[in-house]
Formats: C-alpha cells, structure tokens, sequence
C-alpha cells in the first residue's frame, strides 16, 4: 500500500486528494469513532461521564481547549492520546520545515516548489505520529522557541536580505502546522509568550521579528495548567484565556473501584520468576490511604494528592514481598498490610503539608493514614462482625509478635494462636481456606489493624499486637503507636 502513494504534486491531484483542515480532520473521525462505538479514550478511567464528554463536546465544535486539574490526573495523557483522531498519514511538500499542505503551501519554500517544479513537486508522508508537538512551558521558553526568529547563518549561506522568508528558523508551533500543539503548565509561560499566542488561536498566523511575513497555520492547540500555578508561579492572562474555546475541568477518581483499576492499570507489579499476587483488600487499603488524605485537613489539598500515590505505594510494597520471598525462597510474593509501613516514603514524598501538618510531621500523618485506611476498609468488607473474641484474647495478657520478614507459612501459624481470628477472615470472605498463605495471613493482618484503628487492641510497632493499656484517671485506651 506505501509504495502506491503518490510521489509528486501531480499524482496527488490525480487521486482526487482535497485538502482539509486539522478540525475538520479530527472531527470527522470523532464521528466516524462514535458511530462505530469506539472507545474514544481506551485506559482513562474515570472520565467517561464527566471529563471525556466535554473533550469530545470541544473537539466537534472544532475548539482549542484547557484541561485544568491538580497533578496527576490524567491530564498530558488525555492530550496525547488526540493523536488516534488524526488520519494515519498527510502529504506534505518535500524538503518542507512547516509540513506545508502540497494544495495550498503556506512557506516560501513551499510556494517557490511549487511554482518551481509544478505537478513534479515531489510529495513526502508525515505520519500522524509525528503531528503532534508538546512543550512544557516555563518562564525560559522565549518567542523564538516558540514562533521563531530571523537566523543571519542562513541568511550568509544562502545570499539571502534577512527580511527574506528563506532566513526563518521556525519555532514549535510553525512546526506543528497541520497538526496539534500540546502546551504543559500554561501558567508558567511569560505574560509576554502569551501574547505571543494571541493571532495563532484568533486569525491562525504568526509573524516573525516584525517583518511583514504571514503563515496562515492550521493547527489544534490545548493547554494544561495546575489552578495551584495561578498564584504560585503565575498566570493565565486575561485576554488568551478569552480565546481559548473551552476550559475543562479534570478530578481525582471519584470511587475506590475506579481508582484501584487505575494502579492495576499504570503499576509496574511483574517480578520475574515469582508469581504476584495482591490481595484485593490490600489494593482498597493503599487506595484508601489516597481518599484520605484529599479529606485531610493537615494535607495541601490545593496541591493535591496525585493518584501516582498509590501506584508508587503498589509498587513500594509488592518489593518489599519480593524481598522476603527472594530471603525466604518463596515463589510467590503476596503483600500484607504491613508492608505499607515499611514503604512510608512512598506516601510522604507525595504529600505537601499545611502548616498544621509539619508540626506532626509527614511520617506520622502517613502512619495514621494508613492505619485509618486498614479500618475503613475492613469496615467496608466486615462491618458488624463478632470479634469480641479476638478482643478478649489479647485483654486477658495474649500478645502476638509477627516478624516483617517472617513467611506467610510462620504468620498463618502465628495468627493460629489468636482465637477465631481466621475462622473471621474466612467467614467474611477476605480469605478463603484454600487461599493462599499469603493472602490468609495479609487478612488477619487487616483485621488486626482495624482493632487498633478502633482502640480494641494495641500496636506498639507493626506486627506487635497486645492489649490496651488503660492510662489515666480517665481510663481510656491507648494505642502504643510509635511516632
């Protein structure tokens, strides 16, 4: 099929080709997409009601569009995946820097081709690849970068005056003609660049260093920014925000089933020669710890809390097991609810502190997160079950001391020693009696959590389970956590 395509502005004519414009290209495919029922965005999770429709909206409208949202939401994804709405190959004049439409050239280059060589104008093919052009703003970019400036090299090399258009050194977006141009942290562009941008999404030229040379571009632009950057760094100015079609609003996963299929989704969990295996409860704990801590009063919620939380923490722990299998020669690597607190950096590097918060300290906040998430989830999954007899067991004196690195066989022998306890998690469904040690032993280990996060019984560090002490006059228990 490649070697039929036409080779020169003559055999482009006579395959009937026609010219059209970026938007009408993308829509025309959105509709032949949402007439077959396609997917439109196929691994964004969470969208479908919300994000995805007022995207799709903007495209059909033939709109430039800005998704605003915190990071880590899903944003450069979304704008990345435009591509699959482009055709999967154009024509462009050979030998052309700005991808100029064999029909209607807009560079000089282009032009003289043309004029030069008529329907022997020889034809290259861009692929839709390589159509779309990304940038992240910061306060360096400068108007060359991104529009162009005048090269003098060119200018003496080619016997040029420098008015002429033949000593341009295009910038990104006379690149990106007829294709899509992605610009990241738009807040973080100089007021100066921005202005810069004003007739691109207006009357769709540039001009460069003042000379009067006009590059009708056609082009798809959309912007991300962070609502935190427009008092941190800076701002999105007045009169481009008025030119962009459509602000659209991005949000962190609104239920835990949606979330924990985004870090099955995005986690790196392979290990080679071992077999992984995630409890399902232990997914909904890591995300939990992620839910609670965009309600937490003592966390930045105008910085927000990345869903990369609990891809990191996922893949934190999942090593953690694999070390242990590695030390114990276990094959299969089954991560328990303390292996969170041996991953605490995972959580902390991607919280930022109100003040509040620092006083506490990271550490600590990460510690309670994860406690609380053990017990919202075991309520979510076992709520109203009997454990008073665990309860008792560990009030008359009972202690239980589970080593980290212990196997999943010496836990489940361990656990054995604490009245009902799995005959609980069985009964709940958090581990079946075929199940596998592992997964048993990372279910008492939740349950366990719970009873402290409940003040039922005590931890002194993780794995090290007893009574509470009754202090004070009060008589009121006491957990024993570490901070």
């Amino acid at each position: 099929m490649t070697e039929l395509r036409p080779r020169t502005l003559g055999e482009l004519k006579a395959a009937g080709y026609r010219t059209r414009t970026i938007r009408d290209e993308i829509r025309s495919n959105i509709v032949r997409k949402l007439h077959a029922r396609e997917r439109l965005f196929p691994g964004i999770e969470g969208y479908d009601e919300t994000v995805v429709p007022q995207v799709v909206n903007a495209l059909l409208a033939r709109h430039d569009f800005i998704l605003l949202g915190l990071r880590g939401q899903a944003k450069s994804r979304i704008l990345r995946q435009l591509v699959d709405f482009l055709d999967e190959e154009i024509p462009f004049l050979a030998g052309s820097e700005v991808n100029d439409d064999p029909l209607c050239p807009v560079s000089k280059h282009g032009r003289t081709l043309v004029l030069e060589k008529g329907d022997d104008a020889p034809i290259e093919w861009l692929q839709r690849d390589h159509r779309y052009v990304e940038k992240l703003a910061t306060p360096d970019v400068t108007i060359a970068d991104v529009i162009g400036d005048v090269d003098p090299i060119k200018a003496v090399r080619g016997g040029h005056v420098l008015a002429d258009e033949f000593t341009i050194h295009f910038g990104l977006l006379p690149r990106a003609n007829r294709g899509i141009f992605a610009l990241n942290e738009l807040p973080d562009l100089a007021g100066k660049i921005q202005v810069g941008l004003f007739n691109i999404l207006q009357e769709g030229d540039v001009q460069v260093k003042g000379y009067p040379i006009r590059l009708p571009l056609d082009l798809l632009m959309v912007f991300t920014a962070n609502p935190e950057d427009y008092t941190s760094r800076g701002k999105i100015i007045t009169p481009l925000k008025d030119r962009i079609g459509a602000e659209i609003r991005t949000h962190y996963p609104e239920a835990i089933k949606t979330a924990m299929e985004i870090t099955r989704q995005e986690s790196w969990i392979t290990r080679e020669g071992l077999r992984v295996e995630i409890p399902d409860f232990v997914a909904e704990t890591v995300e939990r710890i992620a839910f609670l801590a965009r309600a937490d009063k003592r966390v930045d919620q105008r910085s927000g809390v990345s869903q990369r939380m609990p891809i990191s923490v996922t893949e934190s722990i999942v090593s953690n097991a694999e070390r242990r299998a590695l030390q114990l020669g276990e094959e299969r690597v089954v991560p328990r609810i303390g292996d969170l607190y041996a991953t605490l950096s995972a959580i902390t590097g991607k919280m930022e502190l109100e003040y509040e918060g620092e006083l506490h300290g990271a550490a600590k906040i990460a510690r309670e997160l994860i406690q609380a998430a053990a017990q919202r989830t075991f309520q979510d999954r076992a709520g109203g079950t009997d454990v008073e007899a665990i309860v008792q067991y560990f009030e008359q004196g009972g202690a239980l001391q589970i080593s980290e690195d212990a196997s999943a066989a010496a836990c489940v022998q361990g656990f054995e020693t604490v009245p009902g306890l799995l005959e609980l998690v069985e009964s709940v469904g958090l581990a079946t009696a075929s199940a596998s040690d592992g997964t048993r032993a990372a279910a008492c280990e939740l349950t366990l959590e719970a009873l402290v996060g409940q003040r039922r019984i005590s931890r002194t560090r993780p794995g090290r389970y007893g009574r509470v002490r009754r202090d004070g006059p009060t008589g009121k228990g006491f957990t024993g956590f570490d901070s």
